[in-house]
């Protein structure tokens, strides 16, 4: 088995809201990365728009579509419909995402940084992941390391998604090893449930290969902001490149 990348657009969305009209464009952004190897995209729309918006998922679905690649849809599947956001399973109806990605995330929040609480979210999340699996969409539930991850197979889930931010401050402060174990015994868990593990959140080229090292079973990896980042200084091909020859054996 190796590790697959999918590219999260969100921060080109950002830029192109900034400024306002059609640049950067996000349909080029993931042109280019795919041509430069990466196997799928992701995106997470939120209601406020402050990325990428309802046109945004029509349109990246569709150049996943045409390249025969992965469209990973996150969202919060809670957040109700409101002006310019049909809401997550609605997106998700349109589309058919080959994973829609679930995250407990809200308005406030600057970025997604829990998973969800299995044990208190399992009468809530069993129909929605039941509605989705039902459209073809496989499942994949938000998830921190040492959650009950065996909760996540008996709502429905087919993989979890282990949120990597505490990871990625751990070996930025130099102490990688405090943070692994959970994600190891978790990553352990999830594939004895019958669960298949994601991972995402800061990673980057400087911590990802220690990460896939350690944490056994990682079959797809979602990076956007530390990506796009890199790419301002060595150009987006070229960075995806670089994540793909890290992941490359793994």
């Amino acid at each position: 088995m190796s590790v697959r990348l999918s590219v999260n657009l969100n921060k080109v969305a950002v830029l192109r809201n900034s400024r306002g009209g059609a640049e950067p464009d996000l349909v080029r952004a993931a042109r280019t990365c795919l041509d430069a190897g990466a196997h799928g995209i992701t995106v997470h729309p939120r209601p406020d728009a402050r990325h990428t918006r309802h046109d945004d998922v029509l349109a990246l679905a569709g150049v996943c579509r045409d390249y025969g690649v992965e469209f990973n849809l996150e969202g919060n599947p809670f957040a109700p419909p409101r002006s310019g956001y049909a809401g997550f399973l609605a997106l998700c109806e349109l589309v058919r995402p080959a994973q829609a990605t679930l995250v407990p995330d809200d308005d406030a929040q600057l970025t997604s940084d829990h998973g969800f609480d299995f044990g208190r979210d399992e009468a809530a999340l069993r129909p929605l992941v039941a509605r989705l699996a039902d459209l073809g969409c496989r499942v994949s539930l938000f998830a921190d390391a040492g959650s009950d991850v065996a909760r996540a197979a008996a709502i429905g889930a087919h993989r979890i998604e282990l949120y990597t931010g505490p990871y990625a401050e751990a070996f930025a402060a130099g102490r990688p090893g405090t943070a692994l174990p959970g994600f190891i015994a978790t990553a352990r868990a999830a594939s004895a449930a019958g669960l298949g593990v994601n991972a995402g959140h800061d990673l980057s080229q400087a911590n990802l290969g220690a990460f896939l090292d350690a944490v056994p079973g990682v079959e797809e990896v979602s990076i956007g902001h530390a990506l796009i980042g890199e790419a301002l200084y060595d150009g987006l091909a070229t960075t995806v490149r670089r994540y793909l020859a890290i992941i490359s054996g793994r």
